[in-house]
């Protein structure tokens, strides 16, 4: 199990754990010190529930980012046991919801005293949204650490219009994304960015934890700025890197789509 990050907010400390899921999956489990919870993308309702009943707590609310069945699949079964409330991004797709969410709407947690701020993120899928607040960024599949969600509905200029708003973000939000892919992200980024050393860091940090059995997630946002070549795509090394592959290439959403392929087939 990975160990609970305490972030350190203005009111209420929140405690976020993570339930691990499938293979590499993360369910992100929000407390706050009170008998209710929340948890994010919970597409496996056992690893959830026995997490509840571990910990003695109640679940009040669902987030979802996403449509896909690896962040939904468990949702039913968890409302049907506890009736949670449950949040996400406008979809058809996805059965059940109390509220549909938009960019720039605020959600609360009143049993948690909880608030986060909606982001529309689409690039991974058309209606992607993430949820910020408290210090914590919580993305699904969109930004990961040292690397971003493959494009199954969008496009490469909707995901690099989505990671210019993550970017945004201050510096010190910690990024809750949801699946445990840094090792061979930083594999990949080395190819696009050989010679940076902020990047090497991270590579050796997350070798040595992965081969620990430690998580390598969260990740800080200002770090991903220095090592993800996915927020890094008007930075003259990967611009050049992307222009291997396609000379044509210019800064931003060219680039993107270029490492992103790339990336596809490493």
């Amino acid at each position: 199990m990975v160990q609970p990050i305490v972030m350190e907010a203005s009111m209420p400390e929140v405690i976020v754990t993570a339930i691990p899921a499938f293979t590499d999956n993360y369910i992100w489990l929000l407390t706050t010190g009170a008998a209710e919870c929340a948890v994010v993308d919970p597409g496996d309702a056992k690893p959830v529930e026995r997490a509840l009943h571990r910990e003695g707590l109640e679940l009040a609310c669902i987030l979802l980012t996403h449509h896909h069945a690896d962040h939904v699949g468990g949702v039913s079964r968890l409302v049907a046991a506890t009736g949670a409330q449950v949040f996400g991004p406008h979809d058809d797709r996805i059965a059940g919801q109390t509220r549909s969410l938009h960019e720039g709407e605020r959600i609360e947690l009143p049993s948690l005293g909880l608030e986060f701020e909606v982001i529309e993120v689409p690039g991974h899928t058309s209606t992607h949204i993430a949820y910020y607040g408290h210090d914590c960024l919580f993305c699904g599949d969109t930004l990961f650490s040292v690397g971003c969600g493959r494009l199954f509905e969008g496009t490469p200029e909707q995901m690099q219009a989505s990671l210019d708003k993550l970017a945004a973000l201050p510096a010190d939000t910690q990024v809750f994304c949801a699946h445990e892919y840094t090792l061979s992200n930083c594999d990949f980024a080395l190819q696009v960015e050989p010679a940076n050393e902020a990047l090497q860091r991270r590579a050796s940090q997350v070798e040595a934890a992965r081969a620990a059995g430690r998580s390598t997630v969260p990740s800080l946002l200002g770090e991903e700025l220095s090592v993800n070549p996915f927020l890094r795509c008007r930075e003259p090394d990967v611009v050049r890197a992307a222009r291997r592959r396609n000379p044509e290439a210019q800064p931003g959403a060219s680039t993107l789509a270029e490492i992103r392929a790339w990336k596809d087939s490493f």
